[in-house]
């Protein structure tokens, strides 16, 4: 994958929300620059849009009061994990309330476009972020990026005993040394792009071989579980994206925080980068206002709003700045596989329940 400005993200956990009632209402007018809101919107303003999101909540609730304040359309947000509105979205069909759904990982999005579920995104929204990181047919619109990443307490094992390769991991001599979030979404594109390189029978020999390693005690349910577990000295490694070391550190604090991060070798299949994205479904009933907030979270406005935001997220519109405490993305070497290349949400899944991971 060539050098670009790109990359990360993931939003809270909730349990499962089944109704509207659950949703909340996350807007409020006024104007781009102090006034009232923008008129270049076709006369949307005080239309409501609903929101299906997994993404980080409180980047996501920043994007929408801007969008509200530039255009006066409204937001109403449904927050869940991106399989369960994936799953969701899919029983709903032509008969879904959702407007726009926003994922952490574009693998859901493919999922979904493969069902004949979601509209074109207008070409302008989709000039604004690099080709390779939207649907190759045009209907989702990568919106942010990161990179898989191995986190590790330096009490427990040194940097130079760490596994240069993802494949590596399934080594017995790691035995114990590993926490897993066989659940945990953001794991699923690692073992897509094992499979993709490898080939589904060496993806699954390393499935067994990480899950003999890890134990069944060392299953966890989410990222945040391994940041933590290996921050406090629980465990010695544990594969995240990278994002999640970064928010831990800035709450907890640099001298509260041990854990450190580990990059795969160049190209390695375990050194991935995920896409987080959005879609407009075909069954909106709004579609012009889906379309301009699709346009405002990849415009130059949103994209700013993003790389401010403490998700630690790197946007993906050329010429926005990450973060400066990210390293510089023309200094990574990910795999170059795009997110059509990882294909969808059903295909990781298949494998990790092959070897009883799920």
């Amino acid at each position: 994958m060539s050098a670009r400005p790109s990359l990360l993200s993931r939003p809270a956990r909730f349990g499962a929300v089944a109704v509207l009632a659950g949703m909340s209402l996350a807007a409020c007018g006024g104007g781009s620059s102090g006034g009232s809101p923008s008129s270049g919107q076709g006369g949307l303003a005080g239309t409501t849009i609903t929101l299906y999101n997994a993404q980080h909540e409180q980047t996501t609730n920043a994007l929408i009061a801007a969008f509200t304040k530039q255009t006066g359309i409204k937001v109403r947000v449904k927050d869940d994990d991106e399989d369960v509105l994936t799953a969701q979205i899919e029983q709903e069909g032509s008969h879904s309330p959702a407007d726009v759904f926003y994922t952490e990982n574009s693998n859901w999005l493919q999922q979904l476009d493969g069902f004949g579920l979601l509209a074109p995104v207008n070409a302008k929204a989709l000039a604004s972020v690099p080709k390779q990181d939207s649907a190759t047919n045009g209907d989702w619109l990568g919106v942010s990026a990161r990179i898989s990443a191995l986190i590790y307490d330096p009490a427990k094992i040194s940097a130079s005993e760490l596994p240069t390769s993802v494949l590596q991991l399934a080594d017995p001599k790691y035995k114990g040394d590993l926490e897993l979030a066989p659940a945990e979404t953001d794991f699923w594109p690692i073992v897509s792009s094992i499979a993709k390189s490898k080939g589904d029978a060496a993806a699954v020999a390393w499935l067994q071989g990480i899950k003999s390693n890890a134990g069944s005690d060392d299953n966890v349910p989410d990222n945040e579980t391994i940041t933590a577990d290996i921050n406090s000295g629980t465990a010695a490694m544990g594969l995240i994206n990278h994002y999640y070391f970064y928010r831990a550190q800035a709450e907890v604090g640099a001298s509260n925080f041990h854990a450190k991060l580990a990059l795969f070798a160049p190209r390695d299949p375990g050194y991935v980068e995920d896409i987080s994205g959005a879609a407009i479904l075909k069954s909106s009933t709004h579609q012009a206002a889906a379309q301009a907030f699709l346009s405002f979270i990849v415009s130059s406005a949103g994209q700013q709003i993003l790389a401010n935001s403490d998700s630690f997220e790197y946007p993906i519109h050329p010429g926005v700045a990450a973060s400066s405490e990210l390293p510089p993305l023309d200094t990574l070497e990910p795999t170059d596989f795009t997110p059509a290349d990882l294909g969808t949400g059903l295909d990781a899944k298949r494998l990790l329940q092959q070897v009883g991971l799920l």
